[in-house]
């Protein structure tokens, strides 16, 4: 590449950190998801990303050395954002049975709203969770989730209103699961038994039914 190609690409670089490197890293970051989501990780595209973002690949790859790095960065975005949200709950402030009421709740809503992050880890689950392993953040992050969980439960089992013997991360699983299947499978499901997933209606019945599901599991 000649000196006079090379030398704006690199001045729009230096630009770009000046005025606001982070917030250019979160719109390839939202660019990324949408791309990773509708093809894949094989399929995605770094071109289609950089149109997305009206910017160029030599930019994505000053932020991101590769596509799969920033596919790995989408992962920790996308589990970083829902862990964050559930710290936000601020479950150890609630009495141990409205806390584990509002984890469920939060745990429906969350999958309901947010389709982007049920099917990019269905994307990480067809590679056998290869860029997962690669990320301790991911793993330490989700790993206080398990941790307020637990003391809840001991709260709840202090309180006389859960029963010991409980094991975390089954009862994580048991609340994740349910509200997992019904947005990564809703159209199968939902053709298959003629059932709307989406329906405002039946929505609030599965949200009452997995709620309900958990504290009858936990109960003393």
């Amino acid at each position: 590449m000649s000196d006079s190609v090379a030398k704006p690409e690199v001045e729009g670089l230096r630009k770009s950190r000046k005025n606001n490197p982070e917030k250019t890293r979160e719109n390839i970051l939202q660019a990324a998801i949408t791309e990773f989501v509708q093809q894949g990780l094989a399929g995605a595209r770094v071109d289609a990303i950089a149109e997305r973002t009206a910017t160029s690949k030599r930019m994505i790859y000053y932020y991101f050395a590769s596509k799969e790095q920033l596919y790995l960065e989408c992962l920790v975005k996308l589990y970083g954002d829902i862990r964050k949200t559930e710290h936000s709950l601020e479950l150890e402030s609630l009495p141990a049975e409205q806390a584990i009421q509002r984890l469920v709740e939060f745990t429906f809503d969350h999958h309901d709203r947010n389709v982007d992050f049920v099917r990019i880890v269905c994307t990480e689950n067809i590679h056998y969770g290869e860029y997962v392993k690669q990320s301790p953040v991911i793993r330490e992050m989700s790993s206080l989730v398990l941790q307020a969980l637990g003391r809840t439960l001991a709260r709840g089992v202090e309180e006389g209103v859960f029963r010991p013997g409980i094991e975390v991360i089954d009862l994580h699983m048991l609340m994740s699961s349910f509200c997992f299947y019904r947005v990564s499978n809703r159209h199968t499901f939902g053709d298959i038994f003629q059932i709307d997933l989406a329906d405002e209606q039946v929505k609030n019945r599965h949200k009452q039914m997995i709620c309900e599901a958990v504290m009858r599991y936990i109960k003393a």
